[in-house]
């Protein structure tokens, strides 16, 4: 029987190997495209494994990228962290379900009350309900997580522990600092010793103490509109926020060798317990609901869930100062995709690679991301008063306005550690999409995130505005 058409060189009928010479074609024709430094990229189905790299670790330096080099994976941390947390749950140590602090009677918010109430089940899945964009940098010393909640004293409540999602990267910190109380050891060492070492990744740095012994990749951002991408002035974000994910870097098959802990019901290589069954599939389970916002259907115990035609994918995105992360897993066919990159519009690779590769061998078809056409119409007349309005953060003040031809415009500033950063500003145009969720015309780092109104205050105004975040309103 005549094989059929490959796709650019991939032979649908070669499976594992064939989605691997693929990517060794195609992955440093897509970086120029895109502009992206530099990518590493890995593939598990089963027990086999295909990696490919392509480009450079640093534009300074013009080192290029290999299959050991590591990488910042960002928020992908939070897994690591959640595991480490039902770790304690397996041996009988925490409950998901009592206050926080039980284990951390410390623990203050500018809300006593909620701070009285909030669980650890409602940190892992992000429904807290307090500001979660601290990054106080606490020094870096193994004190930073102890002496981090006392950054958190005047910390506001948005909205009632539980009501909603909100993306959180504090309560990941505090979690982080659950798990040192209960071991007795710095988060970092907790992590090597319960997890790193036993599933053997050995291309895993927690700081760049360690990361400076590998080829490790740098992250590069564009400080003015237009000026091309540059090297990073500082490599990571403060240790306060390792638990979240400011610093963690690894190879994108030590990612994976975690991943399959997970496809194989909590077993490391060796066949031995890292995390019982009972809590794999407890990471797996709908916590919440998350807005419709393309960013997936709901969230887990640390795993956000996706539901894209042709099967359940669970997994976790991570940018740093620079960087971007993403991990896929689908179940079903004991398979997980990493895709690591240092800088410009990484979306794209993204989109390229997990949509071509989770197609050839899983049969998931990735959602097609939002788009706004030509003649995308703006949001109804009636419903503008609703979205007009500033909103904030700790990192950001939105600004949403109407011009005199009823367009609608959205204006962020970055604040705090983001202005710091050099963070640009960002302006655009908003048109309708979905009910109270709004496309900006313009990209943000290659991609048209929707924004959704949530809520209401009582006036007529929507109470959020939500783009992962709840950002609050603070005038009409």
């Amino acid at each position: 029987m005549a094989k059929p058409d490959g796709l650019d060189g991939l032979d649908r009928w070669d499976g594992l190997p064939g989605v691997g010479a693929w990517l060794r074609q195609r992955l440093p024709g897509l970086l120029r495209e895109s502009g992206v430094p530099g990518a590493a990229v890995a593939v598990r189905t089963g027990d086999g494994v295909v990696e490919a790299v392509a480009g450079v670790l640093s534009t300074r330096t013009d080192v290029e990228v290999t299959a050991d080099s590591l990488f910042q994976i960002g928020s992908i941390t939070k897994v690591v962290t959640a595991t480490l947390v039902l770790q304690l749950v397996d041996e009988g140590r925490l409950d998901l379900d009592a206050p926080v602090r039980v284990v951390l009677p410390e623990f203050r918010i500018a809300d006593e009350r909620a701070a009285q109430e909030i669980t650890p089940r409602q940190l892992l899945s992000h429904v807290a309900g307090f500001e979660g964009d601290v990054f106080t940098d606490t020094g870096k010393g193994d004190d930073c997580l102890e002496k981090y909640l006392g950054a958190l004293h005047n910390v506001p409540q948005l909205f009632p522990p539980g009501e909603m999602f909100s993306y959180n990267n504090a309560g990941y910190c505090v979690l982080g600092r659950i798990v040192e109380v209960l071991r007795g050891e710095p988060f970092d060492v907790c992590a090597r010793r319960h997890l790193f070492a036993p599933l053997g990744m050995t291309h895993t740095a927690n700081d760049p103490y360690e990361a400076i012994v590998h080829r490790t990749a740098v992250g590069h951002t564009e400080r003015v509109s237009g000026s091309g991408l540059e090297p990073t002035p500082i490599w990571a974000l403060a240790r306060s926020n390792a638990p979240a994910g400011s610093m963690l870097a690894m190879r994108p098959r030590d990612l994976l060798a975690f991943a399959r802990m997970h496809l194989a019901g909590g077993r490391g290589p060796d066949g031995g317990r890292v995390l019982s069954p009972a809590s794999v599939r407890a990471m797996r389970e709908p916590q919440i609901t998350l807005p419709d916002i393309d960013q997936g259907t709901a969230w887990g115990l640390g795993w956000e869930l996706f539901g894209p035609p042709g099967g359940a994918v669970f997994g976790h995105d991570g940018n740093t100062i620079g960087q971007s992360a993403f991990l896929r897993v689908v179940p079903e066919r004991a398979m997980a995709v990493a895709i690591f990159t240092n800088g410009g519009p990484s979306r794209r690779v993204y989109a390229e690679v997990m949509g071509r590769v989770l197609g050839e061998l899983a049969g998931v078809k990735l959602p097609q991301p939002p788009t706004p056409g030509v003649a995308a119409p703006p949001p109804e007349a009636a419903r503008c008063t609703r979205y007009v309005g500033t909103y904030t953060s700790v990192t950001s003040e939105t600004t949403v306005s109407r011009d005199s031809a009823g367009r609608l415009w959205l204006e962020r500033t970055p604040v705090g550690v983001l202005a710091d950063l050099d963070e640009a500003p960002y302006r655009t145009e908003l048109v309708a999409w979905r009910g109270d969720t709004l496309l900006p015309v313009e990209p943000e780092r290659g991609v048209h995130a929707p924004l959704a109104f949530l809520g209401d205050d009582g006036q007529g105004h929507a109470q959020y505005l939500h783009n992962g975040r709840a950002d609050r309103r603070v005038s009409p």
